[in-house]
């Protein structure tokens, strides 16, 4: 009976950290990498470049820095926060003369509208080269948050208890669901980009 050889499936592999064909590629183009993170609180993004010894970090941006020092009060890890970290990174690496830079999505899925797209859009506004298929990209509704506003519009004149605990975090903060797209467009404003979504 032939014996069975065993192959060695290198440990990040293994723990579905690291698609190394991916890996590969990028490390071969030799350009920045942008790099795209959702925790369950932020949606966390930065500019990468591949060396030797490791990844060095070029910029980055998180929603959280967005709501501590640009007055973001919505959610920080729905749609019109992603743009808007995007659009930041986006900033920041025109600020540190990082002018293009390869969208890398690691060992996740990359889902059209979703907000790695959102992220990407918004660096891209930002000044940052990066390819991708517009296609990608929610509609204008979706980042600036008309469709949160909609929705709440209509659960607080079905179930205001109900709209009371979903929208809470948003209202301790002193925003009105209803009034995300302006909020938006304010917070768009102060990144100083123009509202031409």
């Amino acid at each position: 009976m032939a014996r069975q050889q065993y192959v060695q499936i290198a440990k990040r592999r293994r723990e579905g950290k690291t698609d190394y064909r991916k890996r590969k590629g990028i490390i071969l183009g030799k350009k920045p990498f942008l790099t795209v993170h959702v925790s369950n609180r932020y949606i966390y993004g930065q500019v990468m470049k591949s060396a030797a010894n490791g990844d060095i970090a070029l910029c980055s941006s998180s929603s959280r820095t967005l709501a501590k020092k640009y007055g973001w009060k919505g959610s920080t890890k729905n749609l019109p926060s992603a743009y808007l970290s995007g659009l930041l990174l986006g900033r920041k690496a025109k600020e540190n003369k990082v002018t293009e830079a390869i969208a890398y999505a690691g060992v996740s899925r990359f889902v059209h509208g979703s907000r790695l797209s959102a992220f990407l859009a918004g660096a891209k506004d930002g000044g940052l080269q990066i390819e991708f298929d517009k296609e990608i990209i929610p509609e204008k509704n979706r980042l600036n948050g008309k469709h949160i506003a909609d929705y709440a519009k209509e659960l607080e004149s079905e179930d205001a208890s109900e709209y009371k605990q979903m929208f809470s975090r948003v209202l301790s903060k002193g925003l009105n669901p209803s009034d995300y797209p302006t909020h938006f467009e304010q917070v768009q404003s102060s990144l100083g980009a123009s509202n031409n979504l």
